[in-house]
């Protein structure tokens, strides 16, 4: 089976721009990634963000869905813990009312933002994490409509109803998140972009206890950042604001955004601050279109993975939509040869 290639995007704010723009260029991003032949186009969740616009992926989604035709759009991901899984469910059931077999449900457990937001979206109390696990068995029965006779909610729906129910897919950068997905019987998106470490071993763990639910069978996804230009230096100046704005995020240094590349380059990175370049590179892939499909495949391999998420952050919004035309343009030559 080809490898299948997809677009997670995080409505990043560059500096001297604005969410609202920011948020225009997402809803360019997945019109044309429909063209350039991906097959999904997942938005983020982050609160009190001044970097990231993408708070509420189900609006979002909806507002994509009227743009596009074909594309599958999904969360990635709506952040369970801070939320009820009932209501999760109607957002989700209403998109897949308004767009059929084209929605995907990707959760997590992160905070999604820094604790004073967690407080702010739980009233005040502690997010708890452990209910996780309960939280997505509940989803699937509210989004599959089959709340079980002996249970409080018997014969109330999740509506609108709909003919199909848009699958719940595990999104995690963890060991226990692999587990998650594999004891669930749910595709796993594996974050590489957050966690450089361990993931193929994660894999492993996933596909060797996978628990097959009404017939599913283990889907393993992996999610990267990328900067693909015609040549290695042009990527690796548009990959250098990346580099300090990560750098920066470390750290706990304000920003207005993404750098630009030029202020990038020219910045004093301190010996501490190299180390952390080098080490957020294991998150990233950076080059020429052949050499990033290389490098794409190759590691698509080593998690034994059905599909591979793009995920990429430049301050100029040309070059962004450069790396995933000729990544695009790339894997669609190596399909037809």
């Amino acid at each position: 089976m080809a490898l299948k290639y997809s677009i997670l995007d995080q409505s990043p704010v560059s500096e001297g721009s604005t969410p609202q723009e920011a948020l225009k260029q997402t809803r360019e991003l997945a019109i044309k990634a429909e063209q350039w032949g991906y097959t999904r186009f997942w938005v983020s969740e982050h609160h009190d963000a001044a970097t990231l616009a993408g708070s509420s992926p189900e609006v979002l989604i909806a507002h994509l869905g009227a743009a596009t035709s074909t594309i599958r759009l999904g969360s990635g991901g709506v952040m369970l813990p801070h939320y009820s899984s009932y209501k999760v469910a109607e957002n989700f059931k209403m998109l897949e009312a308004l767009y059929p077999d084209r929605i995907d449900v990707g959760v997590g457990r992160a905070p999604g933002g820094m604790p004073r937001a967690s407080y702010a979206l739980n009233e005040g109390g502690k997010r708890d994490t452990s209910r996780f696990p309960a939280q997505i068995d509940d989803l699937r029965m509210y989004l599959t409509d089959s709340i079980p006779k002996d249970h409080p909610y018997y014969g109330m729906k999740a509506t609108p109803v709909t003919e199909t129910a848009p699958p719940i897919w595990i999104l995690g950068s963890s060991q226990s998140s692999a587990e998650l997905a594999a004891e669930k019987g749910l595709p796993y998106m594996f974050a590489q972009f957050i966690n450089g470490e361990g993931g193929q071993s994660f894999a492993r763990t996933y596909r060797d206890r996978f628990v097959s639910v009404e017939g599913s069978s283990p889907y393993q996804g992996v999610a990267i950042f990328v900067v693909c230009q015609e040549t290695e230096e042009q990527a690796e100046f548009i990959a250098s604001s990346m580099d300090l704005a990560l750098a920066m995020g470390a750290q706990g240094m304000p920003s207005k955004g993404t750098p630009p590349p030029e202020r990038a380059i020219d910045y004093p990175y301190s010996k501490f601050e190299r180390l952390l370049v080098e080490e957020n590179r294991k998150r990233m892939v950076v080059g020429t279109p052949k050499q990033v499909v290389d490098r794409l495949e190759e590691l698509a391999g080593s998690y034994a993975a059905e599909e591979v998420m793009l995920v990429s952050i430049a301050y100029d919004f040309q070059a962004k939509l450069k790396t995933f035309q000729l990544i695009a343009e790339e894997m669609q030559k190596r399909q037809t040869v």
